[in-house]
């Protein structure tokens, strides 16, 4: 197996080869790009504290369950999966009316076992990959298997998702980051830290079967508000 010193090696042979074009990016349908951090939403195999305040003996720790539900004995089980915590709140809150006269709850992630962000397009392995702990995109990357060949490794596709449940886009030049050393890790140019639920995508030299991929992972399977679009190169009229 490569370690991560001779997948680094590789890459930044690939730096010297790779001509770096800046294409225009012009998002529609998107969110300005904000740093704030996006509320955690839960996802299977998370581990979330769930307590009553009038009622301590009902407090509990409970897991999401794989189809993404989550039972305490006051509430059933209910939907858990992509709620926030305050949404996951009020859901138990209602649902223990049945039972209790006046809850008062707050639920607590106890252990993010299921976190992961998804990374798909020119990488070797895409798909989920588990975040356990701090993690930028090249390491993300890297946890997909690597670029392939034809990666457009300066501009790689990050998406989050904005207040309100809208999705915000941006570029990273992971192979300015990695010409770099590291440095400006920080920056607009460089790695950037990647959260829960982020999804990044990795264009080709050629932009290529983009329309499909973003309406598989993103509009089916990532429950924004509403679809989306946007024009890699408005000059060719090439959409994504």
């Amino acid at each position: 197996m490569r370690g991560p010193g001779i997948i680094l090696a590789i890459l930044l042979a690939a730096c010297t080869t790779q001509e770096i074009r800046p294409i225009p990016v012009e998002p529609q349908g998107f969110e300005p790009w904000t740093e704030t951090t996006p509320a955690y939403r839960f996802t299977p195999g998370d581990r979330v504290r769930v307590s009553f305040l009038l009622t301590p003996e009902l407090n509990e720790t409970a897991l999401v369950a794989p189809d993404g539900t989550l039972s305490t004995r006051a509430s059933g089980s209910l939907p858990a999966a992509d709620l926030t915590a305050p949404e996951l709140e009020e859901s138990i809150t209602r649902a223990s009316r049945r039972v209790l006269n006046h809850p008062i709850v707050t639920v607590a992630l106890e252990e993010a076992t299921g976190s992961t962000v998804l990374v798909g397009g020119a990488v070797r392995l895409p798909g989920a990959i588990p975040l356990r702990g701090p993690r930028g995109t090249l390491a993300a990357i890297i946890g997909a298997g690597g670029f392939e060949a034809d990666a457009r490794m300066n501009e790689v596709v990050l998406i989050r998702r904005a207040p309100g449940n809208r999705p915000m886009l941006r570029l990273v030049n992971v192979q300015g980051f990695i010409q770099s050393g590291g440095a400006g890790a920080a920056t607009l140019d460089g790695d950037v830290p990647l959260h829960p639920g982020d999804i990044v995508y990795v264009p080709k030299s050629r932009i290529g079967e983009v329309n499909q991929w973003v309406d598989q992972y993103l509009n089916r399977l990532v429950p924004f508000q509403k679809t989306f679009s946007y024009a890699v190169n408005r000059s060719s009229a090439v959409p994504f």
